[in-house]
């Protein structure tokens, strides 16, 4: 996977285009230099995270004692019992927290790829994109499964105490 960033002028300042490269085998007409398959996510550098995508996280994930907020990876997180559960992440779409022992299956049977964190797969944490959580539905299965796994780790306590 490699990333390709070009800086637009758009109507409310500059805005990004992300590209991720995921197979060369995928061709596409409009890639980077190379013509390796490509997709295309724009987001806005002045706002950090899709607010309206992390409205409806927040109406799905539940307003527990035990869920908080938090900024965190460009984005806003959701966590229970202080574990990241989702976020709706800078770089567009969500990124979820998984047990790392489903991530190969979830990768292989749904639109979810592996987080690439300094090059590296991570297992346990899956970006999906937003077009593949467009539907309440959808995005419902994802909370529910990062949720899931975050109260199933120990919880945390909230730091300085």
């Amino acid at each position: 996977m490699r990333l390709f960033h070009r800086t637009d002028e758009g109507d409310g300042g500059p805005l990004t285009t992300l590209v991720v490269i995921h197979h060369k085998r995928c061709p596409s007409a409009d890639g980077p230099p190379g013509g390796d398959g490509a997709r295309r996510v724009s987001y806005d550098r002045g706002m950090a995270y899709d607010e309206a995508l992390a409205a409806r996280i927040r109406g799905l994930v539940g307003d527990g004692a035990d869920v908080t907020e938090q900024r965190m990876f460009g984005g806003l997180a959701f966590l229970v019992g202080g574990n990241m559960a989702i976020a709706a992440s800078g770089q567009g779409g969500i990124l979820v927290r998984v047990d790392p022992e489903a991530s190969d299956d979830l990768v292989a049977t749904t639109d979810a790829r592996f987080m690439v964190m300094r090059g590296r797969s991570m297992p346990g944490w899956l970006r999906v994109d937003a077009e593949d959580v467009a539907g309440d539905e959808e995005l419902g299965e994802w909370v529910e499964r990062g949720a899931s796994y975050a109260r199933s780790l120990p919880p945390k306590r909230p730091a300085g105490r």
